[in-house]
């Protein structure tokens, strides 16, 4: 089976509503089909690389290649972990996990979107405590960084309710527009201190070498798997 060879396949996250996971094909064309329908209003570009402004069909497609690409050169000094985030079984968008050299930094990133129509439904707030959780209690981070553009109040919103704090800005070009990009920075003791949405982990031991982490006896994570 698959699974044998990409154990990454095993791994879930469960918070009271929401599974995240890696999908199946089927599941992974139900995400490229929902970003096709929109992510965000059109007057406005959330995101550093402008995905969302190519059309439909095209856009759709930059998902599949995405996720294929993102599986296709994970190493344990470089990854990024795509999980679509279903909610009573159904699609409702992608929350990523990365980052580089993470045996070395004990630092992760993350970043996410959601289908328009499952937006202002408080899923972004549990999807990132999901990824958090992972990060600190399942990977043993010391840091996880986020950021948003200046006009994104939804994301800053959840931001704030994990208890980032800030951590500077860049400068960019968006739509041939000059954006700035306000980084966030969580250490885990603040992480922890706010966390207050439940989260399992099942299926992360035997992925641990993937991240850059061994495999001894397991006996930390497992505990905090199983909190």
């Amino acid at each position: 089976m698959l699974i044998d060879h990409w154990l990454l396949l095993g791994l879930r996250l469960n918070t009271p509503r929401l599974e995240l996971r890696l999908p199946t094909d089927s599941e992974l064309a139900s995400l490229a089909g929902l970003a096709a329908e929109g992510v965000h209003e059109p007057d406005r570009m959330p995101f550093l690389v402008p995905w969302t402004d190519l059309p439909p069909a095209e856009r759709a497609r930059s998902v599949v290649q995405h996720h294929w690409l993102r599986r296709g050169n994970w190493s344990p000094d470089n990854w990024a972990l795509n999980m679509a985030v279903f909610e009573n079984g159904q699609v409702v968008g992608l929350q990523t996990i990365a980052a580089r050299d993470f045996a070395v930094l004990r630092e992760v990133t993350t970043g996410s979107w959601l289908g328009a129509r499952h937006q202002r439904q408080g899923i972004g707030t549990e999807m990132r405590a999901a990824v958090l959780h992972l990060a600190f209690a399942g990977l043993d981070a010391l840091e996880a960084t986020s950021g948003a553009f200046d006009d994104n109040a939804s994301s800053f919103a959840v931001s704030q309710k994990h208890g980032y704090e800030s951590d500077g800005i860049d400068r960019h070009v968006a739509r041939g527009r000059p954006v700035t990009n306000r980084r966030l920075r969580l250490t885990r003791d603040r992480g922890e201190t706010h966390a207050h949405i439940p989260v399992s982990i099942s299926g992360l031991l035997p992925c641990l070498p993937m991240f850059g982490l061994p495999n001894q006896d397991g006996s930390n994570h497992q505990r905090s798997a199983d909190r």
